[in-house]
């Protein structure tokens, strides 16, 4: 059973009130709230066990070394990858999407070499290499959408050149909700001999995740999104492009020797993760896999199904109500993105908070996709293990009301 009350009562700060109303929270594509057995065991490390790792010889420096390599190898399990030496540990899916477009396109690509991403990616799956395109004269392509907010998957194929080096897709759209057909587009790479990389910030959260049937190439998500701390998220790389990609940032940890004539880097993984890691972060991170572990993703899913399910049926009953993405709740994966009638998301957003409603307005970092919608921006509702349907009638009876305003 699905106890929803046990559930809630392990995040302190649902039970807080905004404005003197009970706070309800729908920002969960933005980050979520962190359980206590997170917070605790991040508290306990830096009370007990704080040192900095892999360097030092004392117990605080081993002690905290095994668990940060734990937390490495409870990140392999939680997607299935084939050794620790795919885990990279990045600051979050930033980070992990700027490394590869860095170090891929420094020794895999050439100036008039192209990359494809999707019409409805995230910028940091559209700037990253953006900007290697200004420095090496790369081509961006993008898959297009169609109107209801599904990929032209027909037309991938025809975008695909003899300069096509890689494509880098999300895997869920994080405003339309939109769970893209990765196993596909992964099949229709390889034969061309391309490899992938998939987004994983709005997958990893909701649903199982294999890297291995998957067949990515590589996969990047964020901890922050699934329960865990800031300032920690996985890059996984096939160990073979891992060994080909030259080192992202140089300095201390991934080096094997340094003279002033040459540097030589360390092994998989750590030639990617200069300086001192966030070693108290991985250890909640790895927390945050165990608390989704405990509940299971099938009852983790099932329960937001639901919560998308009931929330578009609701919303829909709203005069003036204009859902984006798949109309069919099936496609969509805990995010509903809307607009009702002339007011703007910014109003309703800010009228919403002030009735104790948490959600967020504005173009989510998809301006391209705004563009191809013919908006500006959204209202967006986001839903997490944590959410009820209750919160949902909130949400449909603070929409009527501002409506009503207008």
């Amino acid at each position: 059973m699905y106890d929803i009350k046990k559930v809630r009562a392990d995040f302190p700060i649902l039970s807080r009130e905004v404005y003197g109303k009970s706070l309800v929270y729908l920002d969960n594509a933005a980050t979520t709230q962190k359980p206590l057995m997170v917070l605790d065991a991040m508290r306990d490390e830096y009370l007990n066990v704080n040192a900095n790792v892999h360097r030092g010889v004392h117990y605080l420096s081993q002690q905290a070394t095994d668990l940060h390599e734990a937390a490495r190898e409870k990140v392999r399990g939680f997607i299935n990858a084939r050794k620790i030496e795919e885990i990279v540990f990045t600051r979050g899916t930033t980070e992990a999407i700027n490394l590869v477009a860095q170090s891929f396109c420094e020794s895999q690509m050439e100036e008039g070499d192209e990359v494809i991403v999707t019409e409805m990616e995230h910028h940091s799956n559209i700037v990253s290499w953006q900007l290697q395109a200004m420095k090496r004269g790369i081509l961006v392509k993008h898959v297009p959408i169609t109107d209801d907010g599904m990929l032209c998957l027909d037309q991938l194929e025809s975008l695909i050149t003899k300069q096509t080096r890689i494509i880098s897709v999300a895997h869920v759209s994080n405003v339309l909700g939109t769970v893209n057909p990765v196993e596909e587009i992964i099949r229709i790479a390889h034969e061309y001999g391309i490899p992938v990389l998939v987004d994983g910030a709005q997958s990893a959260p909701h649903f199982k995740v294999d890297v291995q049937a998957m067949d990515c190439d590589f996969f990047a998500f964020s901890g922050h999104k699934m329960y865990g701390p800031t300032g920690i998220g996985v890059l996984y790389g096939k160990e073979k492009w891992l060994e080909k990609l030259p080192p992202y940032q140089g300095g201390g940890e991934m080096i094997d020797k340094v003279t002033w004539k040459k540097t030589t880097f360390e092994r998989l993984p750590f030639k990617f993760e200069a300086g001192t890691p966030d070693y108290v972060a991985t250890h909640g991170l790895a927390k945050a896999i165990e608390y989704i572990d405990f509940i299971g993703f099938d009852a983790i899913q099932q329960h937001e199904k639901e919560l998308t399910r009931y929330c578009m049926e609701q919303l829909q009953t709203i005069d003036g109500m204009r859902i984006y993405g798949p109309v069919d709740y099936s496609q969509k994966d805990a995010v509903v993105s809307f607009n009702v009638g002339d007011i703007h998301h910014l109003d309703m957003g800010t009228l919403l908070d002030r009735l104790g409603i948490a959600v967020r307005t504005g173009h989510h970092c998809a301006q391209p996709l705004m563009d191809r919608l013919g908006i500006s921006g959204t209202v967006r509702a986001s839903f997490a293990l944590y959410n009820t349907k209750e919160e949902i009638d909130t949400l449909v009876a603070g929409i009527r009301r501002v409506a009503q305003m207008f």
